[in-house]
């Protein structure tokens, strides 16, 4: 079992990250924009569903425009952000994504929204996600520092996720329903501008990027990341499942949406309130994700997450009876994924960033997030094709038995069997952790 190559972990820091300021400032602004991305996250497809009275295709195209920029421009955004310092590109996307998202209310107030319009909206807004993700993601470290708060600062990123994904679709939907779908997003574009409040606030000095050794090759740049992603034995394993994790929930998610209104007639509120209900999972997730870490084999905890965002779909296509009973069991199948996304977040994000040098840190996120909303776009996409071509409840009975048949491959993983956290890296020889 290689047991001499298992290093051992720093001790740890004698303080938690509320006494980190600037962690605190970017915690803050970062729940802010989460909760104005829940209005947007509802109000895009119902302003095509309501207002437009799309087609399955069409909010599958939407949701497609939304994540294909992940699939293009991840890996190249990539390497700009290991180039740069990362906080001034995070103050642009943020900016660009509030221009963008306000704009989609003034053009309805003006009559001048159209489904071209809102589509290619939404698409531009992605290609900023984008670039902001994998900003995000390679800044944390710089205003953590400690390798050993990783998890810590990770589980309270993730707690406000959770805590946004609760709250914020039932009163997105109480916002859509009082304001309409287009006006309501005027609170998203607030929201943005209170992100970039907060990391103007940040003072933290963060480090240039180390100069290159040679002259810069962006294509060589770019496979430096991939083959860091795909030549170490527990991110590789990551990487593979990453594209399916994200294509069930996206096939999932938008199926449902459609199936909710269409066939079951559930209105703004009432889905919202399902969302928000549901979200509850990842909150708990994200909240034991430390205690389980701690006191488990993280193998165990990270199949126990897999295996409920991959099983819980399967009660949706089930749920009948009552109105009361049907939204139940709507709420406890996505709250089953949910609990194991939350839980998911926090174990796979800690991983990438403990076997990655900082040096690579944008890059390998990059190929994450291209592995990872490649296959959410794919999954918007598909589930428009299918709720079309088959029917939205045959469509999503589909879906779930095969989401359900990758518990077969995480059962095989590697990363299953691995022990502990591995011990950070800290340069490209470093290396990795000891699995049986």
């Amino acid at each position: 079992m290689d047991e001499h190559l298992a290093k051992e972990p720093p001790a740890a820091s004698p303080e938690s990250l509320w006494h980190n300021p600037d962690f605190l400032k970017f915690w803050s602004g970062e729940a802010l924009s989460l909760f104005g991305a829940q209005v947007t996250n509802l109000a895009l497809p119902l302003t095509a569903v309501i207002v437009f009275n799309a087609s399955p295709e069409q909010v599958g195209m939407l949701r497609f425009l939304q994540l294909v920029p992940y699939l293009f421009l991840a890996l190249l955004f990539g390497v700009w952000v290991d180039r740069s310092r990362r906080k001034p590109i995070m103050l642009l996307a943020n900016t660009v994504r509030m221009l963008l998202i306000a704009s989609v209310a003034l053009l309805a107030h003006y009559h001048h929204l159209s489904v071209t319009g809102l589509l290619v909206i939404a698409c531009a807004v992605g290609v900023f996600s984008v670039l902001f993700d994998v900003s995000w993601m390679s800044f944390v470290p710089s205003v953590v520092k400690d390798p050993e708060r990783y998890v810590e600062a990770n589980q309270k990123l993730g707690v406000t996720q959770s805590t946004t994904d609760v709250a914020g679709p039932g009163v997105a939907g109480v916002i859509i329903g009082w304001l309409g779908p287009p006006t309501a997003l005027v609170v998203d574009a607030v929201s943005y501008l209170a992100s970039l409040t907060s990391l103007l606030w940040i003072r933290t000095p963060e480090p240039d990027p180390p100069p290159p050794a040679g002259r810069r090759h962006i294509g060589r740049e770019l496979a430096d990341g991939v083959r860091w992603v795909f030549g170490d034995r527990i991110l590789r394993p990551l990487a593979m499942l990453a594209p399916f994790t994200n294509f069930s929930l996206t096939c999932v998610s938008t199926l449902f949406l459609l199936y909710g209104v269409r066939d079951k007639g559930l209105n703004p509120a009432t889905v919202g309130l399902i969302f928000s209900a549901s979200s509850v999972g990842a909150l708990v997730g994200a909240l034991v994700s430390k205690t389980l870490i701690r006191r488990y084999r993280i193998g165990v905890v990270y199949g126990l997450a897999l295996a409920g965002i991959y099983a819980g779909p399967l009660l949706i296509p089930l749920a009948g009876g009552s109105r009361p009973l049907l939204i139940g069991m709507f709420i406890l199948s996505l709250l089953i994924s949910y609990f194991g996304g939350g839980l998911s977040n926090v174990v796979q994000l800690s991983l990438r960033q403990t076997c990655t040098p900082p040096s690579l840190m944008g890059r390998m996120n990059a190929a994450f997030r291209t592995l990872l909303f490649g296959g959410g776009a794919l999954g918007g996409l598909c589930a428009g094709l299918i709720g079309g071509a088959m029917g939205l409840r045959a469509g999503l009975t589909l879906v779930a038995i095969c989401s359900a048949g990758m518990l077969v491959p995480i059962a095989m993983s590697p990363v299953v069997r691995l022990r502990a956290m591995p011990a950070p890296t800290t340069d490209p020889t470093a290396t990795t952790p000891v699995v049986d």
